[in-house]
C-alpha cells in the first residue's frame, strides 16, 4: 500500500478591525423598504465590516439581515475581496424589490442587489473612465438601455415593467414583459 503523504492546509488568518475606527451610514430604500447600511473601515480605508438595519428589531427579516452582514464581514476580514462579494451577489432577485430613489442605482432587484451595487459604486475603482463633460453627465444619468445608437444590438440593460417591476425583453420595437405580458407600446 502506497503511503500517503500528509498536507497541511495553511489556515486563513482573520484581520480585525481596530477597537476605534471610522464607518459611513447609508440610508436606502427600496420600494418602499426602508433601512440603514453601516460600513466599518479599516486604517487604509478598505471595508471591513457591515451591519445592516432593516424593518421591526427582532423581525425575520431583521435577523437575517444582521446574520447576513456579520457572514459578510468575517469574509472581508478573512480577506475575501470586495468584488468578489459585489459580483456574486449584485443584480440578485427577490423580494423586496423596487425603485430605489438613488440615480446611480435606479431599480434595485432585491435588497441584496442594491447593497453590493452600491458597495461597489462606492468601494470599488470604475472598470473604466468616465466620459467628461455634459456628454458625460447626460451618459451617468441615462439608464445603461438608453445608450447606444437607438438600434438596440448594443443593449445591456432593459427597461423595468411598468406594472410589475420585472426586466422586460425587446420585443421588434418595443419591449415585452415575460412575467404579466405587458408591453411599453413602443
Amino acid at each position: 500500500m502506497p503511503e500517503i503523504e500528509e498536507t497541511v492546509a495553511a489556515q486563513p488568518i482573520r484581520r480585525r478591525l481596530p477597537d476605534e475606527r471610522k464607518a459611513i451610514v447609508h440610508h436606502f430604500n427600496v420600494g418602499g423598504y426602508e433601512g440603514y447600511l453601516t460600513v466599518g473601515f479599516y486604517e487604509d480605508g478598505r471595508p471591513g465590516e457591515m451591519f445592516i438595519t432593516t424593518a421591526k428589531e427582532g423581525s425575520t427579516v431583521s435577523g437575517l439581515m444582521d446574520c447576513f452582514a456579520t457572514a459578510v464581514s468575517l469574509a472581508l476580514q478573512y480577506g475575501v475581496p470586495l468584488k468578489v462579494l459585489c459580483d456574486k451577489f449584485s443584480h440578485t432577485r427577490f423580494e423586496p424589490s423596487g425603485w430605489s430613489g438613488n440615480p446611480e442605482i435606479g431599480y434595485a432587484k432585491s435588497l441584496m442587489d442594491y447593497i453590493f451595487r452600491w458597495l461597489g459604486i462606492r468601494f470599488l475603482p470604475p472598470n473604466s473612465p468616465s466620459p467628461t463633460g455634459a456628454e458625460g453627465e447626460a451618459k451617468a444619468l441615462a439608464p445603461a438601455y438608453l445608450l447606444g445608437d437607438g438600434s438596440g444590438t448594443d443593449q445591456t440593460d432593459a427597461p423595468v415593467c411598468k406594472g410589475c417591476g420585472a426586466i422586460m425583453t425587446r420585443s421588434g420595437s418595443c419591449y415585452r414583459c415575460a412575467n404579466c405580458g405587458s408591453t411599453s407600446g413602443g
